[in-house]
């Protein structure tokens, strides 16, 4: 059994990876991944908007190094050419992204904060990337609206990320559904929300997670029963939903 000192050591270790969001019971298997499998094959430019970001006091927002390498990896597999992207943050998951996209791929990035798509933009330039992104600052959903009044924008996006509002999360997916075409994908961030989608309602919990959760709660009972999609729930990082539009 472990003394005091060996358990404060533990503890203190916990979660130091930035932007660490692993479900996973041990932290010594989850920094295996990292050091196995994620960080000897993390593009050059991925690496220092990791360490930049990690300088930054909201740096629980950044997407983790093993999402953002699933990431990379799912847009290849699917060839995706034509994508969005909600709540950008400092842009870790849209480099991810826009490493991944053909050189004529096209990425429409949302966020209300451009001063943080700023802070990582030198990176993304330097990648060689940012011919790919159109930047729009503010609420995406206004945007949203205008274009699903224009059906040639219906059906017409390989692929859509969403890691923004929780609260929104359903107002986005009643709109997303529209854009992106059958057979394409959708993914929601943050869909274990800590873990706490499990917990009992008296669990002490973050006044932040505590709000959220309800809205996570119900996004994840919409689209299990949405028959327009197929959908697969997975543990990486914070728990990421993939819903494959099926009709």
């Amino acid at each position: 059994m472990a003394n005091n000192g060996e358990q404060n050591q533990t503890e203190a270790g916990r979660h130091q990876e930035v932007g660490h969001k692993s479900l996973l019971q041990s932290d010594a298997l989850y920094q295996y991944i990292l050091e196995t499998s994620v960080y000897p094959r993390e593009p050059e430019s991925m690496k220092e908007l990791r360490e930049l970001t990690a300088k930054h006091p909201w740096n629980i927002m950044t997407t983790s190094a093993d999402e953002g390498q699933f990431l990379n990896m799912l847009l290849k597999l699917i060839n995706a050419k034509n994508t969005m992207e909600i709540g950008v943050y400092t842009g870790y998951s849209l480099l991810a992204t826009a490493l991944a996209l053909p050189d004529d791929g096209k990425i429409l990035a949302m966020d209300i904060n451009r001063e943080n798509y700023e802070l990582g933009l030198p990176v993304i330039k330097k990648a060689g990337v940012d011919h790919k992104i159109e930047f729009r600052e503010g609420p995406a959903l206004p945007v949203l609206d205008e274009m699903v009044k224009d059906e040639k924008n219906h059906g017409s996006y390989d692929f859509i990320f969403v890691d923004a509002d929780k609260d929104n999360y359903l107002n986005y997916h009643k709109r997303l559904i529209e854009l992106v075409k059958v057979g394409g994908l959708i993914g929601y961030d943050n869909t274990l929300w800590n873990g706490s989608v499990v917990a009992p309602p008296d669990a002490p919990l973050r006044k932040y997670v505590r709000y959220y959760r309800d809205f996570v709660l119900e996004l994840n009972k919409a689209l299990a029963v949405d028959p327009r999609i197929e959908i697969c729930m997975l543990p990486v990082g914070d728990g990421i939903t993939l819903c494959r539009r099926i009709k």
